[in-house]
């Protein structure tokens, strides 16, 4: 598994993620499974086989989160050099087609959430702003083509 890059409110997050599936998820698929099982044939029992597929995307889910905690690194945050776009770097950019300005933290796959303008370092608009620099224009292809945007500022 490749090395993902966290912050420290990320790797928390993800922590606190497995501990409550280890402590609360798994032993409530695991009733759910008995409750099912006392109910008889096995066969013909859909409460059995929906417990049991829970159970197998519950423990796949933990498998992966402690896999991602095992190789993660874990980033300061007030190391980010402000020069150029690099992961965890906050970056207003314009698009130069409408004139809106937006301003999107660049985090790892695992930390992405667009609600929070945290877009994934591998997606196609963290990609084309990587190593760029304040009043570069760049031009993303995104699904609907390609895009020109300014990077107005780079922050921590």
């Amino acid at each position: 598994m490749a090395i993902q890059y966290l912050t420290r409110e990320g790797y928390e997050k993800l922590k606190e993620e497995l501990e409550y599936l280890k402590k609360v998820e798994r032993p409530r698929i695991s009733n759910l499974i008995a409750e099912a099982r006392d109910k008889g044939d096995l066969s013909e029992n859909s409460e059995y086989d929906a417990a049991k597929e829970a159970q197998a995307l519950l423990e796949l889910r933990i498998r992966k989160l402690e896999e991602i905690l095992q190789n993660c690194r874990i980033i300061d945050q007030s190391q980010v050099d402000v020069n150029k776009v690099q992961i965890f770097s906050k970056v207003k950019i314009k698009n130069l087609a409408t004139n809106k300005t937006v301003e999107y933290t660049i985090v790892s796959e695992t930390e992405a959430n667009i609600k929070e303008n945290k877009i994934s370092i591998n997606s196609p608009i963290a990609q084309g702003l990587l190593g760029k620099s304040v009043g570069d224009i760049v031009e993303i292809n995104v699904p609907n083509g390609t895009l020109k945007f300014e990077i107005i500022s780079i922050k921590k």
